[in-house]
């Protein structure tokens, strides 16, 4: 990679999170951190207002607007094959949300980039099992739940065949045993639970705020399967 496809590589970076290690700036292009010092300094001088924050990292100053980011064919290649998977593991909003993104992502192509997207498009097939089958719609909400850190009330049916109502505050998302499972802290047990998705029969989000001031990670709940 030639130093001006790094510089927009580090700024792209840059817009895509909050705080940007010097290191996670070097491990991701593969240059030294004195390397990266004077690349945030060349991005600097180039018109751009990078800051840094101790402890936190680089980051660009709130109010400044670069210009759209454009893909390569390769890049959006990639995107064409995540939709497949999106389609097989993801829920109806999940697909319903990056089918808009994708939208977008093509519109920005050349006009010979958009024909030979449309070809790859014919030519992918994911074939995946009846019971991959996500008819639910609750992905994103609890994505939102989590970011925003508000409780959601849920009507869950249990292995017993009972609709349980249960208040939880999210704090993730697993995949495993071929299911997506939401992890949280169930208010009436007063403990962390593991709710499978397809079994929660309604989701209501709420505008009330976790109560607990700091959850475990996601990491630490142990799950009952080792996949």
């Amino acid at each position: 990679m030639n130093r001006v496809d790094r510089l927009f590589g580090i700024v792209t970076l840059l817009q895509s999170r909050k705080y940007v290690s010097a290191e996670r700036v070097s491990e991701k292009f593969e240059i030294s951190i004195r390397t990266v010092y004077r690349d945030i300094k060349a991005i600097g001088e180039a018109g751009i207002p990078v800051s840094f924050e101790p402890n936190k990292g680089y980051f660009i100053v709130p109010g400044y607007f670069t210009p759209p980011v454009s893909f390569t064919l390769d890049e959006a290649n990639a995107l064409l094959l995540s939709q497949s998977l999106i389609e097989g593991f993801g829920d109806k909003s999940i697909q319903a949300t990056f089918d808009n993104a994708l939208t977008k992502i093509k519109a920005v192509l050349k006009q010979v980039d958009k024909e030979k997207i449309a070809l790859l498009d014919q030519s992918i097939k994911l074939q995946l099992p009846h019971r991959l089958n996500n008819a639910f719609d609750y992905l994103a909400d609890i994505q939102q739940a989590i970011t925003e850190q508000k409780q959601v009330r849920i009507s869950y049916l249990s292995l017993k065949q009972e609709l349980l109502e249960r208040t939880v505050e999210p704090i993730g998302l697993v995949f495993y045993a071929f299911s997506w499972h939401l992890i949280g802290y169930c208010q009436l047990r007063k403990d962390y639970r593991d709710f499978k998705i397809d079994r929660i029969k309604e989701l209501r989000q709420t505008m009330n705020p976790f109560e607990v001031s700091k959850h475990i990670s996601l990491s630490e709940y142990k799950l009952p399967v080792n996949y």
